[in-house]
């Protein structure tokens, strides 16, 4: 199993990942405990944990290491959306060496492995 980590500097990361959880809940099994501020979310090709920070959302994916950019793509596209007016940006950090995938506002599309700009 690979690992992709990224922290996304907000102050309302509860709202966040509440609001990820609520959403991707619909397809697949999410769970979301706002008293702890930890959820976790089992996709098809993984699982994702959420951790609420005062600062920062803290994402983790886990997976074969050739589905890391589907889980990070997944969670960093929906993130970056509810997240829009904030100006979230997603940077994973891939546990294999690998570029992570950078998700921003002001593009629509993901930049693979960029992390500039």
């Amino acid at each position: 199993m690979s690992r992709s980590e990224a922290r996304v500097a907000t102050d309302r990361s509860a709202r966040y990942a509440k609001q990820l959880a609520a959403h991707l809940g619909r397809k697949i099994t999410a769970r979301w405990d706002a008293e702890t501020g930890r959820g976790d979310l089992v996709l098809g090709a993984g699982t994702a944990t959420l951790v609420a920070e005062p600062d920062a959302l803290l994402l983790a994916v886990e997976g074969e290491s050739g589905s890391l950019a589907l889980l990070e793509d997944v969670i960093g596209r929906h993130l970056v959306r509810f997240g829009g007016r904030d100006e979230l940006v997603v940077e994973w950090h891939r546990d294999n060496g690998e570029p992570g995938t950078v998700y921003r506002n002001e593009a629509e599309t993901a930049e693979d492995g960029d992390s500039a700009g």
